[in-house]
């Protein structure tokens, strides 16, 4: 009994000393490390300690950081068993926790997918120059820029502070709802990294506008000083500006009502639209020459600008129609003149012109081409054209006088009826009718009685065919 119990103390004493011993192999450095050396431009201020992450989790922390042969910064990795060995082709990139801090860098290890992944990285192995990514401070950013550069800047930053100066919670509140707009954002870029090929067209383009934006850079300095002029207009408006805003709710209350009555309009008007396609099909030519006159008539817009506005005094429409008498009261009434309130001239000629129906109707129809008209035309002309050439018409009125030698005798006596229609004339003729002494040109139009309602006589007509 007393031999077992020394045999089990022994055993206790044995199985403690190799406890200690592996604690103390642990603690002192022994067992399975793996390290990895990084050459890097720049240290980014990373220090001893710093993470080492992988997809976000912890996989080892930087365990020294020296000077490289080429004044590069060569760290020391020492990288847990469950991410090693490292494959060749891995990126490592300096990353910030936040914009703020100095002591907050850590490595960001991406591995290659699939057959892009090398043989792995012995023990004690680097990574080369090529496969990692320095951290870019914000004040590497700003040191590229000029004094005066950063100088429109802090303005610009000046106008912010100004615009939003009293209207935080407003703002807070909007800011509310770019929670959907980043979703969307989300969205849409998903798009574009689907779409690789196209997303590097536009990559490119934009490159070529920034090259010309670059040319243009005197304009684009403008630009920017124009707009923290106008920013700085809009903040010192924010107190409207804020009313504006919290009207808008029930505008857009409004116009949601608005739309919705839209919605049954825009339903009524698919008939006109389809009723409209087939002349739309046929407008390309219109348009066409239409581009044509618009661009030749560029230049008469023009100079109709500086007819219509010019530089200077008096030489233009617009300060001569402010030098041109007031005639609006004078044309439209009522208007005191010579003592008297008297009605404008529009309405006096109105007057005048409702007054006169009576006359213009009792010489309406002299007002013919047979009649008025056909008396004012002969003194152009006489006679009408015809198949046969130029013929005129003749007649002639005597009073009842004798006929001496073939010319009226006025200071003879007169004729009696009989003796003169005897030598062919025509007496009391004293009822003719507009246009009886034009020759008939078959459709009764001639002597004109107005379908019978004047009263004249159509058969007293000059002799003759």
């Amino acid at each position: 009994m007393a031999r077992s119990t020394a045999v089990g103390r022994i055993a206790a004493i044995a199985a403690l000393a190799g406890a200690v011993l592996v604690a103390g192999f642990l603690l002192l450095g022994g067992g399975n490390t793996y390290t990895v050396t990084a050459n890097f431009q720049n240290a980014s201020q990373l220090v001893k300690g710093n993470l080492v992450e992988v997809g976000g989790v912890k996989a080892g922390t930087i365990k020294d950081i020296s000077l490289g042969p080429n004044n590069t910064a060569m760290v020391e990795m020492e990288v847990d068993g469950a991410y090693s060995p490292l494959p060749e082709g891995t990126i490592a990139t300096i990353r910030s926790q936040s914009l703020s801090g100095v002591a907050n860098r850590y490595i960001q290890l991406v591995f290659p997918e699939g057959d892009q992944a090398g043989k792995p990285i012995p023990d004690g192995g680097e990574l080369p120059l090529s496969n990692t990514v320095s951290e870019v401070d914000l004040d590497q950013l700003f040191n590229t820029l000029d004094p005066k550069t950063i100088g429109h800047f802090k303005d610009v930053i000046t106008g912010f502070a100004r615009a939003y100066d009293g209207i935080g919670p407003q703002t807070n509140r909007g800011f509310k709802y770019f929670n959907p707009f980043l979703s969307t954002s989300r969205e849409v870029f998903g798009q574009l990294t689907a779409d690789e090929n196209r997303f590097r067209h536009l990559i490119i383009d934009s490159a070529s506008l920034s090259g010309a934006l670059a040319d243009r850079s005197p304009d684009l300095e403008q630009f920017v000083s124009n707009a923290n002029r106008m920013f700085s207009a809009i903040a010192s408006q924010n107190q409207n500006l804020a009313s504006a805003i919290g009207q808008l709710p029930g505008f857009m209350r409004n116009f949601n009502t608005t739309a919705v009555n839209l919605r049954a309009t825009l339903d009524d008007l698919d008939p006109l639209v389809e009723a409209s396609k087939p002349v739309a099909r046929k407008l390309p030519p219109f348009t066409q020459a239409l581009r044509g006159f618009a661009v030749d008539a560029v230049p008469t817009v023009r100079r109709l600008d500086a007819v219509v506005r010019r530089p200077g005094a008096d030489n233009d429409l617009v300060e001569l129609t402010r030098l041109q008498p007031r005639l609006a009261k004078i044309a439209v009434g009522p208007v005191r003149r010579h003592g008297k309130m008297r009605i404008g001239a529009f309405p006096a000629s109105q007057q005048a012109l409702t007054r006169s129906l009576p006359q213009l109707s009792f010489f309406r129809p002299y007002i013919t081409q047979e009649a008025l008209s056909g008396w004012f035309d002969d003194f152009g002309h006489s006679g009408v054209y015809d198949a046969n050439g130029g013929m005129g018409r003749i007649s002639t009125t005597f009073n009842f006088f004798t006929v001496v030698g073939g010319v009226p005798n006025i200071f003879g006596t007169p004729l009696p009826p009989a003796q003169a229609e005897a030598d062919g004339f025509r007496t009391n003729q004293l009822q003719r009718c507009p246009g009886a002494n034009e020759r008939n040109p078959g459709d009764g139009s001639t002597p004109f009685t107005d379908n019978g309602t004047l009263g004249c006589d159509p058969s007293q007509v000059p002799t003759g065919p």
